[in-house]
């Protein structure tokens, strides 16, 4: 964590000083915002923690609650969203509380007693060290509290607006503030009174039944399995041996229960098998008593039991995979320079079951996704037609999950005899666990993402799917560190540069690079930063050199890499790095010794890999991106 180089900081570090819009913050509701987002979930928090970075963008978001989540239905917290809240600052304090994941035990009818369940087998639950971060389980509404810090800290000092919930809307594009929205007070003295709302852009995070989702027209399509579960966080006094262990348990009576082990080191949650559910049941299966499912569950644990002492909270649902057919408000035939004016996140968009432990981890990296561009665009840095990326990269990503749960939750049902393979659920278990550990994820080439034409040069770093970090030494205290924690969520782009062979002192494709980089007119640090504003402001830019620390004379580094910042000019040191002996990143990461640069975009992903020499490529990699200054 960098501070103080704006001056002596005493209190709390993570606070950072008011600035822009946040500065005497109406504490009301304004009549017009930049940004309205229409729910507090997941989503619609972390697009509201992304835009309060920036400091020029009005944004404020609505909830129909009047306080606070206080016990959340998702609770399944994946690798991928550890090293998102990293960017966000809370990685370390949130896995502190959380019970980490470690492995799945598998549990199957005893051969030699079928009535009975056994272990079968065990599991790691990230066997090939997809990431430095831990699976984690911890309540929702912790991680919507983290995200609510955050916003309170950051320069536009955003809170919720509670008590508010979304009615409608319309859209004018000639209008300053496009977008008409209608709120109801849901609490307080004004309680059931209308208040009108005027946006530049509206987000709704704003779940299953979305009504902005109704609001722009878009459709919802797909299927139910029709299949049911009944779904309880529960405390129990129970002889199951594996109770604190994650287990995916298959009886002989053809009931299944998903087990996952909560926070806290007592609580647990049970997804338990209901069976298969008429077709006429008309959602009659959703009332099905709580004692009816912990007596299914006692069913499928037999021999052992379940005595339950206290449920926390507890629900029946039935399987169904949907779908929107767009993620914004642009219809088929919308003249193609028009840009989109509202979007949807999450459960508006995209529904599945909650086995894969997958809604609110996608759902968050759609309002990653969308937070950052929705900056970038309000303050200048670039133009709108970045927003028409949002629903184009999101829409096959949410397609490929639910495909992927259709899967994992058919094999959860299905009975053990009905599999051709005994083990058929473990081995998809293990062979696809880095797609619900959410590095799956693969942006296709677009103005955002460039071709692969490059990718022999850092195999490590794939273009369009999220930088991978790897262990690096920092040259000026020689202390190691993940190379990747310090690519906070602060809107700016990052430009890894992985040295050439030659010592740092001597002539070398990255010398001439960095150069480049500082006096070039064609260069994007020049181009694109903002006069009056620190020189890395818009890119960090990182070096990495092949050689041990020792030989990497802090005074013989490029400008480019000891930029001088804050409002005293004072150097920054860390943005240059030595290769880890015994952790070599170039090794690690198929980087050429030949050197590279890595280009990530501001939500973590590879946006291209190019030569040192490819400098032309680079500038001409940010011309539709960013808007020169």
């Amino acid at each position: 964590m960098q501070f103080h180089h704006n001056g002596y900081v005493s209190g709390n570090p993570l606070t950072q000083p008011p600035a822009g819009v946040g500065i005497d913050r109406p504490a009301e509701l304004p009549d017009e915002v930049d940004v309205l987002i229409v729910g507090s979930g997941p989503a619609g928090m972390i697009a509201a923690a992304q835009l309060s970075q920036f400091p020029g963008v009005t944004t404020r978001i609505v909830e129909r609650r009047p306080g606070r989540l206080e016990i959340g239905q998702a609770d399944g917290i994946q690798a991928r969203s550890v090293e998102t809240f990293q960017a966000f600052g809370f990685a370390k304090r949130i896995s502190e509380e959380a019970y980490h994941i470690t492995e799945t035990a598998f549990w199957k009818p005893n051969p030699e007693d079928p009535s009975k369940i056994h272990r079968a087998a065990r599991t790691a639950d990230d066997p090939h060290g997809i990431s430095e971060f831990p699976h984690l389980i911890v309540n929702q509404a912790r991680v919507l509290d983290y995200f609510a810090e955050f916003m309170h800290n950051a320069p536009t000092r955003m809170t919720p607006d509670y008590g508010y919930e979304f009615r409608t809307l319309s859209v004018d594009d000639e209008a300053e503030y496009p977008v008409t929205v209608t709120l109801v007070h849901t609490s307080g003295e004004l309680e059931g009174l209308e208040r009108i709302v005027k946006a530049k852009y509206v987000v709704g995070s704003d779940g299953a039944r979305s009504k902005v989702r109704e609001s722009i027209g878009c459709t919802m399509s797909g299927d139910k399995a029709n299949h049911a579960w009944g779904v309880m966080d529960v405390l129990a006094v129970t002889d199951f041996p594996d109770i604190r262990t994650k287990c995916a348990i298959q009886s002989g009576n053809g009931g299944s229960i998903l087990h996952i082990p909560r926070e806290g080191g007592s609580l647990f949650r049970m997804y338990v098998d209901l069976g298969e559910v008429a077709g006429d049941d008309n959602g009659n299966v959703r009332n099905t008593p709580l004692d009816e499912i912990i007596e299914k569950a006692n069913q499928i644990l037999h021999p052992y039991t379940l005595d339950v002492k206290s449920v926390a909270w507890h629900s029946v649902y039935e399987v169904g995979h949907r779908l929107t057919d767009r993620f914004d408000n642009l219809k088929d035939g919308d003249a193609a320079d028009r840009t989109p004016r509202v979007f949807i996140t999450g459960d508006a968009c995209h529904t599945h079951s909650a086995k894969a432990g997958q809604g609110m981890n996608v759902s968050m990296q759609d309002g990653f996704n969308i937070g950052w561009k929705l900056g970038h665009v309000l303050e200048g840095r670039s133009p709108a037609e970045l927003l028409r990326t949002y629903s184009a990269e999101r829409q096959v990503i949410a397609k490929n999950l639910i495909d992927f749960d259709k899967q994992w939750s058919t094999l959860m049902a299905a009975k053990p005899e009905e599999m051709a393979d005994p083990a058929e659920l473990e081995r998809f278990y293990v062979q696809t666990a880095e797609f619900p550990a959410g590095f799956m994820t693969e942006y296709k080439p677009s103005m955002l993402v460039g071709e692969a034409i490059h990718q022999e040069l850092a195999t490590g770093f794939p273009v369009g799917k999220r930088f991978k970090s790897s262990p690096a030494l920092r040259v000026c205290d020689a202390n190691p560190v993940q190379l990747g924690h310090h690519h906070r969520a602060d809107g700016r782009w990052r430009l890894y540069a992985f040295a050439d062979a030659a010592a740092p002192q001597e002539a070398s494709a990255l010398r001439e690079w960095a150069a480049w980089l500082t006096e070039s007119p064609q260069s994007p640090l020049l181009k694109y930063t903002p006069a009056g504003t620190d020189i890395d402001s818009v890119f960090d830019v990182k070096v990495v050199y092949q050689q041990d620390y020792t030989n990497v004379d802090l005074g013989q580094i490029p400008a480019a890499f000891m930029p001088r910042t804050g409002v005293f000019g004072t150097i920054d040191y860390e943005k240059v790095y030595a290769t880890l002996e015994g952790d070599d990143i170039f090794e690690k990461r198929g980087i050429s010794r030949d050197g590279a640069i890595v280009v990530v975009r501001p939500d973590q992903y590879v946006a291209n890999v190019l030569p040192l020499g490819a400098r032309e490529e680079l500038s001409e990699f940010f011309a539709p991106i960013l808007i020169e200054h």
